[in-house]
């Protein structure tokens, strides 16, 4: 049966409470009766009482939240993004103090308090929480016995990952809902993760009742998720915090790389979300070409599958970042020029351009069509921009999008951006 699914503005939230506390800015925003205010308190109370998910923005991507203590909630989220059950979900708190509760589900924490629980936290995660909550890290926990969290968030597993998010309207609704939120990305299982409301509303339409819509997501890649309860300590996937900085942290100097780009066997358990299935990936097929490929090389390619009738490459999708010319060298810059149009889409910039090609097979040339859109330079842009362009180029139908990838060993960014494609993609090359 499907569901109505509204959009409620929450931008002006996105801005912060300035000195205030959590508290103290939920009370001054329920006081003032806000449209913004009231949409969050329509957001908790769902969240609090329905088995159907809500989605709001995070500083990484948009999540798409449930109470992780109530298993018919959880078990919302996976039938909204039509998940596989083995896949675990992060856990989102407001404070130190939530994440104590969870920790010692059978002792009762005083209200208010911001004090590091004594029992629980182990200490290596000490200093990754000291400088990097709230923020883009998902660290790695035991479950305890009584474990107040649903066996659904864990997928079978004796752990379970947490983060503080640092977006203020992310925490907000933690606080105002009471609850822990289970939240993974807000989009449709293996598809590129949401970094705007209209993302989430492409995807999952229909299947949710509401979206706060707080303007585009900063990150635009999900949290790094670390495990230190192994030695040596471990980052099971990259993200919006790299290795080096971790690196610096007392007891994670030795972090070593837990994961790789592909996907895990099917009779393999995922100890963190994004390690196991295909992700991240449109409707076309995804072409990506390591950094070291030469432009030359790759026009070659190109110019192969779209004379190659059995590719049906009828439109085509280029996203380009440090070295490719804009259209690949597929025409002449002068022919680019005269022909080019600038496209409405989801993403700005992308121009369009026909491309007149002699199919293997036939006798006459037929006129094909490429969308460029150039993604940026540096690895901040390219990780801000990357799950947008894939959803605008799949929003334009291409049959094929050809991506320019970055050097993994450039920063830890970048090998955030080339896990994500690596997973998005059919095929990966060097020319």
């Amino acid at each position: 049966m499907s569901t109505q699914t509204r959009v409620a503005p929450v931008q002006r939230l996105s801005q912060g409470p300035g000195d205030l506390s959590l508290a103290e800015w939920w009370e001054k925003e329920r006081s003032q009766k806000t449209p913004e205010s009231k949409a969050i308190e329509e957001a908790a109370n769902l969240l609090r009482s329905s088995d159907i998910p809500i989605a709001f923005p995070t500083e990484t991507v948009y999540g798409l939240g449930a109470d992780a203590t109530r298993s018919s909630a959880v078990q919302g989220i996976y039938r909204a993004k039509q998940r596989p059950s083995d896949n675990p979900l992060i856990v989102h708190v407001d404070s130190i103090d939530m994440l104590g509760r969870l920790l010692n589900p059978t002792s009762q924490g005083s209200a208010g308090s911001t004090k590091m629980p004594q029992v629980g936290l182990p200490s290596i995660y000490k200093p990754l929480v000291h400088r990097f909550w709230p923020g883009a890290l998902t660290i790695i926990l035991p479950n305890p016995s009584g474990s107040l969290l649903a066996p659904e968030v864990t997928s079978s597993l004796t752990t379970f990952g947490v983060r503080i998010p640092s977006s203020p309207l992310a925490r907000l609704l933690i606080h105002a809902t009471d609850r822990p939120l289970a939240a993974p990305s807000a989009n449709a299982s293996t598809k590129p993760s949401p970094t705007t409301a209209q993302h989430v509303h492409h995807d999952l339409k229909g299947r949710i009742e509401l979206i706060l819509d707080g303007g585009a997501s900063g990150v635009g890649v999900e949290s790094t998720v670390v495990d230190g309860l192994c030695d040596p300590p471990a980052i099971l996937r990259p993200g919006g915090i790299g290795i080096e900085e971790i690196r610096k942290c007392e007891g994670w100097e030795n972090v070593v790389v837990g994961y790789k780009d592909g996907t895990l066997d099917v009779k393999e358990v995922p100890r963190a979300p994004g390690m196991k299935y295909r992700h991240y990936s449109p409707k076309a097929r995804v072409v990506l070409f390591e950094s070291a490929s030469n432009p030359a090389g790759v026009m070659k390619h190109v110019q192969k599958d779209l004379k190659d009738s059995a590719v049906g490459a009828q439109k085509i999708g280029i996203i380009r970042t440090r070295n490719w010319k804009l259209g690949l060298g597929l025409a002449s810059e002068d022919d680019i020029a005269s022909t080019m149009n600038p496209v409405s889409s989801a993403i700005d910039n992308v121009v369009s351009f026909p491309l007149p090609v002699m199919e293997n097979g036939f006798s006459s040339s037929c006129t094909k069509m490429a969308y460029d859109y150039y993604l940026g330079s540096d690895a901040v842009s390219i990780a801000h921009g990357l799950f947008a362009a894939l959803r605008g180029l799949d929003e334009l139908d291409v049959d094929v999008i050809y991506v320019e990838g970055v050097p993994d060993s450039e920063g830890d960014l970048a090998a955030a951006v080339m896990n994500r494609l690596r997973k998005a993609a059919g095929t990966e090359m060097r020319v």
